[in-house]
């Protein structure tokens, strides 16, 4: 039996327009709109693409969007004081410097110096110390995109085996922790797999939840997935396809078709987990500015 299609792009319409309910409320009560200024150095094609969707996501929900792009010979200095003068600034509720940054800036600096209410990217030491802790704050965009498409399609994740395959500090550290509070749409058992895990398939073979964000194209196969797993693919790939009418096509870190035969339920590339993570970037904005003028 074909999997049943956990999509992120019907779900993240349900939360953008949850969001501009919230928005119409906080505007009325503070007389100006929540804000998100997003910080974009240089002219990686991806981040451009990225920066765009959020934009237009902003208009949609009510949310105030002011994108600053900088050339890619801005120092960290210039960057750094930028950032402390957005940090000061009233109408900013949300503060985002796109990643990644040219190789002389100090990433981990740059997110260090964001103040933490306004850190709707969730990637500042003080927001993953909350998110570990289980106390209330602004989350990881992706892994809390994951977390809200598995609650509201349903996917049972208390007492789940959830296995994540990928530790990186944007996805796989944050997602685990998450899915292992104790709260709703979590509870579940989780172990974290990567590069250096021996017999991959041995673990994901044992997953009732399986989350792939390991950043290699079709690595899972149906063979590594358990009858019945409910599967989860973060990655995004273009790869050559000479059927398709470019001559490529997109995919992700599951090799689709097979595993959509075996799995209860998947989410699709595109329009999986991509749209969720523009969704709750909407949701951190209005989360930020709710807290920064209650």
């Amino acid at each position: 039996m074909a999997a049943r299609i956990l999509s992120g792009k019907d779900t993240a319409r349900t939360i953008r327009e949850e969001v501009a309910v919230r928005a119409a409320a906080f505007r009325e009560r503070a007389g100006r709109p929540p804000g998100l200024t997003v910080v974009l150095v240089g002219e990686d094609p991806a981040s451009q693409v990225y920066v765009g969707r959020k934009e237009k996501a902003s208009a949609v929900v009510g949310i105030r969007n002011e994108t600053i792009r900088l050339s890619a010979e801005t120092s960290q200095e210039e960057l750094l004081a930028l950032v402390q003068r957005l940090n000061e600034t009233e109408e900013v509720d949300g503060l985002l410097v796109q990643l990644p940054l040219p190789d002389h800036c100090d990433e981990r600096a740059v997110i260090e110096a964001i103040a933490p209410t306004k850190d709707v990217d969730g990637f500042h030491p003080v927001s993953q110390g909350r998110m570990l802790a289980g106390l209330p704050g602004l989350r990881p965009c992706t892994p809390a995109g994951i977390v809200e498409l598995l609650r509201r399609g349903e996917v049972d994740t208390s007492g789940a085996h959830a296995v994540i395959v990928g530790r990186s500090n944007i996805v796989g550290k944050p997602v685990a922790a998450m899915l292992v509070q104790k709260a709703d749409g979590a509870n579940a058992t989780v172990t974290i797999c990567h590069s250096r895990t021996p017999d991959l398939g041995a673990f994901t073979r044992t997953a009732d939840i399986l989350i792939a964000a390991m950043g290699r194209p079709q690595a899972i196969t149906a063979e590594m997935v358990k009858p019945g797993a409910a599967v989860v693919d973060v990655g995004i790939h273009r790869i050559e396809d000479p059927t398709a009418p470019k001559g490529t096509r997109l995919c992700g870190d599951v090799d689709y078709d097979p595993v959509a035969e075996i799995a209860s339920a998947i989410t699709p590339v595109p329009g999986g987990v991509g749209p969720m993570t523009v969704a709750m970037l909407m949701h951190n904005t209005v989360q930020a500015a709710e807290g920064r003028n209650p």
